[in-house]
């Protein structure tokens, strides 16, 4: 294919061969948009333009956009009608990529928003974002600078992340158990909202006028909510029974029912936390910060019936055997996972996770004619948008008083 003038798409591209020089192909729909052909074959996508409204009184220029297969010709015509069209307002392409090198990269930027622009968040939660930074965000664009991420950019981002190109490569044991490292749809939209609150903090510190990553779709979180069942819950409590569980973890589980805690709360519980004559837990670290827990009779049944070791101030210390090193011997009980695994296949749950013990606590509260706002107390939540969730449960009661109110209303009509 010799140098002319043809509609570039990945056929022309495909089908363009190499010369004995460098040859160019100019698009026939934007003008100043072409490709470039070497000898060994490398295909760029590249603009020519002349500054300003110069006309042919200008220099004619040529500036690289990027290499065919790393950019698909529609990606690369959008970014050369944002190039041409800078360059027809005198700003020169050139002097862009220049300033850009000055920049931050986006590597730099999630450095700096750890360390700046992070600070109200938990130790737990930072650790995640750590994890979805240098396992995603860092391999698929740490290297560029930050104005020149675009949406194109971010919407390869969630692809690239979501068919698993940066998964963890090692045991499939491991990738299971680590879904910040195994990618996939879920991973690739929570790393994208970690991603457009890191340019958020870009703007703020005045590096970019606009955030990449607003109104870029997104695939739907694939977050589940699993309500146990009053059966469901009964064949729980039933696995509970068996001998061999550790007493720990079965008080553990057994709270999470009866109050609606995280794991973490329970599991780190101080005796120091726990006001039997108020009945509630006044936990000094969560992950909305300090909170009151209300609790009634049955949880307090089961915080009495623990054994106190005199040495620990955890309600459920580390597992003595498990201590290797006797400066930590005052660490908290970890093994709940590993109980419950047992008990709900016991159980016939396996789908089922701890946290889903949560989401028991708020259908049962929502089922009892509980308010949505009442609900949010109860679980902690400090925005009334976590607790919105639980929407379609606090509808049940109204519904079903909807309904005998009509059924009293109609039995009157019919004299009885």
């Amino acid at each position: 294919m010799s140098a002319g003038k043809v509609r570039l798409s990945k056929r022309t591209i495909d089908a363009a061969v190499p010369g004995p020089s460098s040859y160019r192909l100019w698009d026939s729909d934007l003008s100043g948009f072409g490709l470039r052909v070497s000898p060994k074959g490398k295909k760029v996508y590249i603009i020519g333009y002349r500054l300003g409204h110069g006309g042919r009184g200008a220099p004619w220029q040529e500036y690289t956009i990027g290499q065919h297969g790393k950019l698909t010709p529609d990606e690369a015509r959008t970014e050369a009608k944002r190039l041409l069209g800078q360059a027809q307002l005198g700003v020169d392409p050139r002097e862009e990529r220049n300033r850009a090198r000055t920049e931050l990269t986006v590597s730099q930027l999630c450095d700096l928003y750890l360390t700046e622009g992070a600070t109200t968040k938990k130790e737990s939660t930072l650790a995640t974002d750590r994890l979805r930074i240098e396992r995603h965000i860092k391999p698929l664009l740490g290297k560029q600078s930050i104005s020149a991420v675009t949406s194109a950019d971010i919407e390869r981002f969630i692809r690239d992340v979501a068919d698993g190109k940066t998964a963890v490569k090692g045991s499939e044991s491991r990738r299971r158990t680590d879904p910040v490292a195994r990618g996939g749809k879920g991973t690739a939209t929570r790393t994208t909202g970690l991603l457009g609150a890191i340019f958020t903090f870009a703007m703020k510190r005045k590096m970019r006028t606009d955030n990449p990553v607003h109104g870029v779709k997104r695939f739907k979180d694939g977050s589940s909510q699993r309500y146990l069942s009053s059966e469901e819950l009964a064949r729980v409590g039933a696995a509970l029974l068996q001998q061999d569980l550790s007493a720990k973890g079965r008080a553990v589980i057994r709270l999470l029912i009866l109050t609606g805690a995280r794991k973490s709360e329970i599991e780190g519980l101080r005796w120091s936390e726990v006001d039997v004559s108020g009945s509630r837990l006044l936990l000094q670290d969560s992950k909305t910060g300090a909170k009151v827990v209300p609790i009634g009779p049955a949880a307090l049944e089961v915080l009495q019936g623990v054994e106190r070791e005199p040495t620990s101030p955890f309600v459920f210390p580390a597992e003595r055997q498990l201590i290797e090193n006797p400066r930590e011997a005052h660490r908290h009980y970890v093994g709940t996972p590993k109980v419950w695994n047992r008990v709900r296949e016991q159980a016939g749950l396996p789908e089922v996770r701890l946290h889903d013990l949560r989401h028991t606590y708020a259908s049962l509260a929502a089922a009892g004619g509980q308010s949505l706002p009442l609900i949010g107390k109860l679980l902690g939540h400090k925005d009334v948008k976590t607790t919105a969730q639980y929407a379609h449960l606090a509808d049940d009661p109204v519904r079903q008083a909807a309904q005998a109110t009509s059924d009293a209303a109609a039995a009157a009509l019919a004299g009885k």
